[in-house]
């Protein structure tokens, strides 16, 4: 899958989704993610580079660390609720980031991000993984939901306050809908019991 801007929100940066590291490197440069325990193959696995132009503090090379290969899983740059950060997603690993101090990235715990589902009016974007749901807002991740399914959500719409999708349950092998409230995370209905 080719990285594109998802743009649901305003922003006050611009991004370039780079084929290769740029010849020229501006003076600033970020790998996401930090170095953590475990993810010494990160790099291995492959990167997505962004050239990044915030609205104050200068442009910065982004080399995000893919999670995964699969090209079902999500890639690319998304907007958020609040106009300075963006969320880049490289196979499945979400990067939080707030443009105008970039060494503060936030490696977002749900992996993989399987699906993201923007709702403006509700000042939110939703990013699900096999088992949860996770929101982000303009402070950043707003609530994490309890688990909904065995393995597998489908994130069908927002309606009225809601985010409805169906998460599969092992013991009926069948799709149970739920609706999850997205002012506080808690969700009626889905397939795990």
């Amino acid at each position: 899958m080719t990285p594109t801007l998802h743009d649901p929100f305003p922003r006050d940066w611009n991004v370039e989704l780079l084929a290769r590291a740029p010849l020229i490197a501006p003076a600033r440069q970020f790998v996401w993610p930090r170095h953590v325990a475990g993810e010494e193959d990160a790099l291995n696995r492959g990167a997505m580079l962004l050239n990044v132009a915030p609205a104050a503090g200068g442009s910065f090379l982004a080399t995000c660390a893919l999670g995964f290969r699969d090209p079902a899983l999500p890639t690319g740059v998304w907007t958020c609720p609040r106009r300075q950060d963006l969320l880049a997603l490289a196979g499945g690993y979400a990067y939080l980031a707030d443009t105008h101090a970039p060494e503060t990235c936030l490696h977002v715990p749900l992996k993989p991000v399987t699906a993201v589902l923007p709702a403006p009016a509700d000042g939110l974007l939703l990013l699900a993984g096999f088992h949860h749901v996770v929101a982000i807002g303009s402070g950043g991740i707003r609530w994490t939901s309890a688990r909904l399914s065995w393995e597998g959500l489908t994130l069908t719409e927002v309606r009225d306050g809601k985010l409805h999708g169906a998460g599969w349950n092992m013991m009926t092998d069948r799709e149970v809908p739920f609706e999850l409230d997205l002012a506080s995370g808690v969700h009626t209905g889905g397939g795990f019991p």
